[in-house]
């Protein structure tokens, strides 16, 4: 490919997250065409010109469809609300463009088949935005474990922890809303569960328990509407290795910010691993004198690609929108026939499948077969 025309959908948190990776993806890695960011769309007009002229885009405009009918946009960003992602991706890849689409796919599972489907026929790449599976050590953890450096893996743990709505008077929000998704399972645990499928595979069952702390949360007026989602989910899970785990997940969780805490247990060691301290790993190997065992402690650095590209001493930290970037440069890679390390809607299928089984779980009170 020799040139890359860009549109944006949506313009928030995870919106400016895709045009700062489209704006440094080429001068990071150097060997794919610097994108062009054609046409952006927003909510409205006024609003689209605002965030067109901040993130560098060349158009603007106030209804998503102009992105699809522009011929100069090869790849579309689609970082809107869950309840709008399957409409969009759908029509965009019938279009015939490339689709970077945030996760979760959609609230249910019907929309996400039909958008896997979509993909499917329309022969164009469709990746999700898993972008913590493209930190550098959670790639060294996979090596680590390629290479038996712990040994057979019997046992998983991970955890997800943030605290966006510890506060019982936070007001009630989208992500409320059981047009949503059913919470922080598909809120945020599609998080986790990307790690675990780039790590092992897919799970096989589940039993799953939700809890939701706060009954109602406070509306405009000074009324009270009712949450209609859940907040906490904890999960028995079997993966296809026979490996057995445990995962929670809270959204409500005082003090925890961005935490995904990683726990893989083997025959010969284990591998310890936390998103809030992203930078460093620690790696325990049970042979040697027992007097000296103990957890080495990994720090990120440029023996770990592609840290290398940023900076090129270790100790010194990327962050998430570096992992946003390269996540771009997967992207990019796809749409070039390369080989490379993403979640597109196949896979992305198969997490949201997961969800969904664990979602029957918890309204049946039983284990569920993932299928």
């Amino acid at each position: 490919m020799d040139r890359i025309g860009v549109g944006l959908i949506g313009t928030g948190y995870m919106g400016k997250c895709h045009a700062l990776a489209w704006n440094t993806v080429h001068p990071v890695f150097g060997d794919v065409p610097k994108p062009r960011l054609v046409h952006l769309a927003e909510a409205s007009a006024p609003l689209a010109e605002k965030r067109a002229d901040e993130l560098g885009f060349e158009k603007a405009t106030g209804d998503w469809r102009d992105l699809i009918d522009d011929p100069e946009i090869d790849v579309i960003s689609i970082t809107t609300p869950n309840k709008f992602h399957a409409e969009m991706a759908i029509v965009a890849l019938e279009a015939g463009k490339h689709v970077w689409c945030e996760k979760p796919m959609a609230p249910s599972f019907a929309e996400a088949e039909a958008m896997a489907e979509a993909a499917r026929q329309s022969g164009k790449v469709a990746m999700l935005g898993y972008n913590y599976i493209q930190n550098p050590m959670v790639r060294q953890i996979r090596k680590l474990l390629s290479e038996g450096a712990i040994g057979s893996v019997n046992h998983v743990r991970v955890e997800m922890d943030e605290d966006f709505m510890a506060d019982p008077d936070a007001p009630f929000a989208a992500r409320n809303e059981r047009a949503n998704g059913y919470g922080a399972l598909d809120d945020f645990a599609v998080h986790p569960l990307s790690i675990l499928q780039t790590l092992f595979g897919n799970m096989t069952r589940v039993l799953c328990d939700m809890d939701k702390p706060y009954a109602d949360r406070p509306v405009d007026g000074g009324k009270r509407r009712a949450v209609e989602n859940h907040d906490m989910a904890s999960v028995l899970f079997h993966l296809h290795e026979g490996i057995s785990g445990v995962l929670m997940v809270n959204r409500t969780a005082w003090g925890r910010k961005g935490r995904i805490a990683l726990q893989i247990f083997g025959s010969k060691g284990s591998i310890l691993y936390d998103q809030e301290r992203m930078n460093e790993m620690q790696l325990y190997q049970a042979p040697g004198r027992p007097g000296e065992q103990g957890y080495r402690t990994i720090l990120a650095g440029p023996q770990h690609p592609p840290y290398d590209r940023f900076i090129p001493a270790p100790g010194h930290g990327l962050g998430f929108n570096e992992l946003k970037t390269i996540e771009c440069r997967q992207l990019i890679g796809r749409m070039r026939s390369e080989d490379t390390l993403g979640i597109g809607f196949a896979d992305g299928l198969e997490i949201e499948r997961t969800v969904h089984a664990m979602a029957r779980s918890f309204e049946r009170g039983r284990w569920e077969v993932v299928a």
